[in-house]
């Protein structure tokens, strides 16, 4: 009978001391396989936030794309085939007139500037092979020069209005023909189909109005 319950006492304990090391064992496991299941969604977390230089850059170009003059003036609307960008200010069948109206002035012009060039190498050559007599009685020297002047000045005012319809053309071809410079309000029509490479409302040309 004595035998019986020392055998019977000593099971359970054994029992129990092999079971403790398997629960040990599997503890650092679960905690390891926590901590690499939670790391991946923190580094996710992170790149996100981080912004993109390419979006960055891309975001300071856009201003520059559109081509403005004015932060006020409003994007084109799109590009026809004779490369005018139109507006919702300015159709195409307007600017395409307007075009065509700076096409002939700046011909007119860079034919008025030559042929007044011209007309003013031949005075100066015209002194030199001696066909204008220089007198004080006469007056022929000064009469000369009055007109050689005249003639450049006319032509330097010319060639200065070419770049004028030059600056015109672009802006026609980026959306901004027709828009002040100033304020980016829409120019009147009326003012572009007597100038029509005005950049400036008739007020703001007159009276500053709105310049910074």
């Amino acid at each position: 009978m004595a035998a019986t319950k020392k055998t019977t006492s000593a099971t359970p304990a054994k029992r129990q001391a092999a079971s403790k090391p398997a629960v040990k064992k599997a503890a650092p496991k679960r905690a390891s396989a926590s901590r690499s299941s939670s790391s991946p969604p923190a580094r996710k977390a992170a790149v996100s936030k981080t912004p993109s230089p390419a979006k960055k850059s891309a975001a300071k170009a856009a201003p520059a794309a559109n081509g403005e003059t004015h932060p006020d003036v409003p994007a084109s609307r799109g590009v026809n085939k004779d490369g005018i960008a139109y507006t919702k200010d300015f159709d195409v069948k307007f600017l395409k007139s307007q075009k065509d109206l700076l096409l002939r002035e700046r011909a007119e012009l860079v034919g008025q500037a030559d042929r007044l060039e011209d007309e003013a190498n031949s005075l100066i050559e015209d002194g030199e092979m001696g066909d204008v007599q220089f007198d004080d009685e006469s007056g022929e020297g000064d009469t000369m020069v009055v007109e050689r002047e005249r003639d450049l000045a006319i032509s330097a005012q010319a060639r200065q209005t070419v770049a004028d319809i030059d600056a015109a053309l672009e802006r026609l071809a980026n959306g901004t023909y027709g828009y002040s410079v100033v304020s980016g309000a829409p120019i009147p029509r009326e003012r572009l189909e007597a100038i029509p490479w005005a950049t400036e409302l008739v007020e703001e040309k007159v009276g500053g109005i709105g310049r910074r």
